[in-house]
C-alpha cells in the first residue's frame, strides 16, 4: 500500500510523540526502533522532496543512530537547495552522534560548503578528513577558483598526489573568469606539456577563452589546430569557445566560419556571432542572422533582443527595430528584463518618445537604465518639460540617479533655457546626491551657459573644475561663442580645442564663421589659410532617410541620386513659395568671398534639403518625414524645414548631431534653441 508523502510526514511525527511511552511498554525495543526509524527516513525524504530542509534537519534529532543514506540524502538535499545552515546543522549532527562519516558524506559536505561560498568550513573539514581522494581536492580547488581565490586554489593545486582533467580545468577556468588570462595559458601549456593525455573539451575551451581575453589569436589557433589533430568530437561547449576566439580577436570571416559549421546552434552562439557582427560594423549581416535565427526554432533570449536593439538604436533604425518588438510579443518576453529597457532606448534614440513612453508604462519595476533613456529621449527630442517631469518620478520611485542620468537632465535644461533651474541640478549631483561630477556634466552646464550669454559664470566653473576640461566642453563654449560673438573667448576655446584635436575641421569653420560674422576677414582668411597649410578639408555634410526599407544618402551639392532632376525641381518650387511666406535665406555662415546668389544656391543644396525633398515626393500626402544628418544643422536649414512644414503639411523630423528636431506647421520642437 503506498502512503503520500503527508501521510508519512504524519505517521513520523506520531511515532515521535510516543516513542518514550511504546519503548518502556515492548518487549523487543530493537525491532520498535528499527521501525520508528524506517518511518523517520520516509518522513525525512518527504519532507526533502517538498524542500521543508529545517523540518527534515528537525526529525532527524529524533532518529536513533541515523543510516549513512540518511545523512546522505539530507546533504544531497542541502547541496541542491544550497542550505547552508541546515548543512551545517547536520554536520553538527554527524559529530555529536560520534557517527563517523566516510569519503563519500565527506565529499558531499565539502561539496554544499564549496558552493555555498563558505571556504573556512570547507577548509577545516578538508584539514580534519584522515582519507582524501581526487574528489576531495577538486572540489576544494574549484570552490577557490570560483570565488577568485586564485592564491589558494594554486597552492593545493600544486600540492595535489595526482590530477585528472577536472583538476587543470577548475584551475585554468579560475584565471579565465577572474581576468588572468595569461596565467591561465601558462597553465594550459605546462598541462599540455606534462600531461597532455589529461586534455579534454573542458580544458581546452578554457583555454580557447583565455586566449580569446588578451586577445592573442596565435595562441588560439594553435590550440584549435590540437583540436583538429587530436580528433576530438567538437560539441558546443568548444564550438562557442572557438566562435568567441575569432570573433574578440577580430578575425569576423574565420568567426563567421566556425558558425557555418556548428550543425547544433544553441542561442547563446547565435547571439555571440550576432553581436559580433554589430560590434564590427557589419549591420547588414547582423540583422539578416537574426532573420536567420528567427526562422531556425532556436528562441531569441533577451541578451539576444538587447544587443540587436542597442543596434537599431545605434543606427537609428526605427522600422526594423518594430520588427524585433513585433517578434519579441508573439513570442513572449519579460518586459522587466534587458530587453523592454533596450526597447525603451531604442524608440528615445529614433525619435518615438510616444512609444518609448508606452514601453516604459508596461515594464513592471523600471530599472535605472529604463528612467535614463526614456529622460535623455524626451531631452534630445525638444520635450525638456516631460524629461525634467519624469526626472522627479524616479527621485519619487526611490530609485537612485546615476551621472548618466544627470546628462539626460542638464541636456534638457540646455535645450529648454533653463539656466537657473540647470545649475540647481548641476550642484545638485555632488552636494544633495553624492556623485562626483563627470566630464559630461561641466559640459552641459558650460553649454547651458554659454548659449545663454553667461560667459563670467561658465568662464568660472571652468577655472574651478576639478578634471581637466575636454573637447566637448571647449566645443559647447565656441558654439556659444558664436551666437554671442563673443571674439575673445572664442579665440581661448578654439585654442584649447587646436591643441585636443588640432586636425578637426570644425573648429576652424566655426571661428572662421565667427571672425566673418563681425566683418573680421583678415582673420577669417588667416584661419582658412591655417586650413588648407594643414591640409584639413570641412566634413561633408551628409543626410539619409529611408523610404520603402531602402536607406538613401545624399551629400551636401550631390548630383548621383537617380531623382535629382525631380528633387532639384521640386526644391526650386518650394523655394518661391517659402519666400512668398517671408522666408529670407541666411548667407551670414556661408564663404564671403561669393556673390550673394551664389550663397543661396549653396544653402539650396545642403543635404537635409535634398533628404527631405525626396522624402515628400517619394511618398504619400501627411506622410511624416524622417531624415538623419552627419553634423549639425545650420541655421538656414532650420528655418527653411519650418517653413517647408507648413507649406507641405508634413511633420518633418530631423535628426543632428546634436538632437532631435521636429518640425510640424511652421514650428519646431526646440523652440528655435538649439
Amino acid at each position: 500500500m503506498a502512503f503520500s508523502a503527508s501521510t508519512k510526514i504524519r505517521r513520523a511525527f506520531s511515532s515521535s510523540s510516543q516513542f518514550r511511552h511504546d519503548n518502556l511498554l515492548s518487549s523487543s525495543p530493537n525491532n520498535l526502533n528499527a521501525k520508528t526509524n524506517n518511518n523517520f527516513e520516509e518522513a525525512i525524504n518527504a519532507l526533502c522532496q517538498q524542500k521543508r530542509l529545517k523540518e527534515a534537519v528537525d526529525l532527524l534529532h529524533h532518529v536513533d543512530r541515523p543510516s549513512p543514506r540518511l545523512y546522505s540524502t539530507l546533504i544531497a538535499a542541502c547541496v541542491r537547495h544550497r542550505a547552508l545552515e541546515q548543512g551545517r546543522r547536520v554536520h553538527a549532527l554527524t559529530k555529536s552522534s560520534n557517527f563517523i562519516p566516510g569519503i563519500f558524506i565527506s565529499n558531499r559536505l565539502l561539496d554544499l560548503y564549496a558552493k555555498c561560498g563558505s571556504l573556512a568550513d570547507a577548509q577545516r573539514l578538508f584539514d580534519e578528513m584522515g582519507d582524501r581522494d581526487l574528489c576531495s581536492w577538486n572540489t576544494m580547488i574549484a570552490g577557490y577558483a570560483k570565488l577568485g581565490w586564485l592564491e589558494q586554489a594554486r597552492k593545493l593545486f600544486d600540492e595535489m598526489p595526482r590530477r585528472d582533467h577536472f583538476s587543470w580545468n577548475a584551475a585554468i577556468s579560475g584565471y579565465v573568469s577572474h581576468g588572468r588570462p595569461r596565467e591561465a595559458l601558462e597553465m594550459f601549456r605546462m598541462m599540455q606539456k606534462h600531461e597532455s593525455s589529461n586534455s579534454n573539451k573542458f580544458t581546452l575551451s578554457s583555454g580557447l577563452a583565455a586566449a580569446a581575453a588578451i586577445p592573442c589569436l596565435r595562441l588560439g589557433k594553435e590550440i584549435h589546430g590540437y583540436l583538429v589533430r587530436a580528433g576530438l568530437d567538437l560539441d558546443e561547449v568548444v564550438w562557442s569557445a572557438l566562435l568567441d576566439l575569432y570573433g574578440k580577436c577580430g578575425s569576423l570571416d574565420e568567426a563567421r566560419g566556425i558558425f557555418d559549421q556548428m550543425v547544433d546552434k544553441d542561442v547563446v552562439s547565435w547571439t555571440t556571432m550576432i553581436h559580433r557582427c554589430f560590434e564590427d560594423g557589419r549591420r547588414e549581416e547582423g540583422f539578416s542572422l537574426f532573420r536567420d535565427l528567427m526562422g531556425s526554432g532556436v528562441r531569441p533570449n533577451e541578451y539576444t533582443f538587447t544587443g540587436v536593439l542597442k543596434a537599431c538604436a545605434d543606427h537609428a533604425a526605427e522600422h526594423l527595430g518594430k520588427e524585433v518588438h513585433g517578434y519579441m510579443m508573439r513570442v513572449g518576453y519579460d518586459p522587466g528584463s534587458f530587453a523592454g529597457s533596450a526597447l525603451v532606448d531604442l524608440y528615445s534614440k529614433c525619435g518615438n518618445t510616444k512609444i518609448a513612453s508606452r514601453v516604459f508604462n508596461q515594464i513592471p519595476r523600471p530599472d535605472l537604465v529604463s528612467w535614463t533613456s526614456l529622460i535623455g529621449g524626451f531631452a534630445q527630442n525638444g520635450q525638456p518639460d516631460r524629461a525634467l517631469h519624469f526626472f522627479e518620478l524616479l527621485l519619487k520611485s526611490g530609485t537612485k540617479p546615476d551621472q548618466i542620468t544627470f546628462v539626460g537632465v542638464l541636456s534638457a535644461c540646455t535645450h529648454a533655457g533653463l539656466v537657473d533651474k540647470g545649475l540647481e541640478y548641476f550642484h545638485s549631483i555632488k552636494e544633495k546626491h553624492g556623485l562626483m561630477h563627470t566630464a559630461d556634466h561641466y559640459a552641459c552646464v558650460i553649454d547651458l551657459l554659454a548659449r545663454s550669454g553667461r560667459f563670467n559664470e561658465a568662464e568660472n566653473i571652468i577655472d574651478n573644475m576639478s578634471i581637466k576640461p575636454d573637447k566637448f566642453l571647449w566645443a559647447s563654449l565656441l558654439g556659444g561663442c558664436r551666437i554671442h560673438g563673443n571674439i575673445e573667448l572664442a579665440k581661448r576655446a578654439a585654442n584649447a580645442l587646436f591643441e585636443i584635436e588640432p586636425e578637426n575641421p570644425a573648429t576652424y569653420i566655426t571661428l572662421a564663421n565667427i571672425y566673418a560674422n563681425a566683418g573680421q576677414w583678415a582673420e577669417e582668411a588667416k584661419v582658412r589659410k591655417d586650413m588648407e597649410i594643414r591640409g584639413i578639408v570641412k566634413k561633408p555634410g551628409k543626410s539619409w532617410i529611408e523610404i520603402k526599407r531602402q536607406v538613401h544618402v545624399f551629400l551636401v551639392g550631390d548630383t548621383s541620386h537617380p531623382k535629382i532632376r525631380d528633387i532639384h525641381e521640386f526644391l526650386g518650387e518650394l523655394s518661391k513659395k517659402m519666400k512668398e511666406e517671408g522666408y529670407v535665406p541666411d548667407t551670414n555662415f556661408v564663404l564671403h568671398d561669393v556673390e550673394e546668389e551664389q550663397k543661396e544656391q549653396n544653402l539650396f543644396y545642403h543635404s537635409e534639403k535634398l533628404a527631405v525633398a525626396f522624402g515628400i515626393i517619394s511618398t504619400p500626402p501627411g506622410t511624416p518625414i524622417k531624415v538623419f544628418k552627419n553634423l549639425r544643422t545650420c541655421v538656414d536649414c532650420h528655418t527653411a524645414m519650418k517653413y517647408t512644414s507648413k507649406i507641405v503639411q508634413r511633420k518633418i523630423i530631423l535628426r543632428d548631431s546634436n538632437r532631435f528636431h521636429c518640425f510640424e506647421d511652421g514650428s519646431c520642437s526646440c523652440k528655435d534653441y538649439w
